[in-house]
């Protein structure tokens, strides 16, 4: 099983961007989302950008996971 956090891309450069997972930034392709542009939320798998998501259901899960997070404390 796979979980997966959205993070926002901040960067874009020919088909490798920086993607923002809340202050932790990492690089990822986007060979698989030829529209992805700065901006747009998108879930990571191995290095590479498979979905994209719309503002309201990334934030949403963002919020959740803060919840799961905080319950770890």
């Amino acid at each position: 099983m796979c979980l997966a956090i959205p993070g926002k891309i901040v960067e874009l450069r020919g088909n490798v961007a920086v993607v923002d997972y809340g202050g932790v930034r990492r690089e990822a392709r986007v060979d698989f989302i030829p529209d992805a542009k700065v901006g747009d939320y998108v879930i990571v798998h191995t290095g590479f950008a498979i979905e994209k998501m719309d503002e309201e259901s990334a934030l949403k899960s963002l919020e959740a996971w803060a919840e799961v997070l905080e319950g770890e404390q």
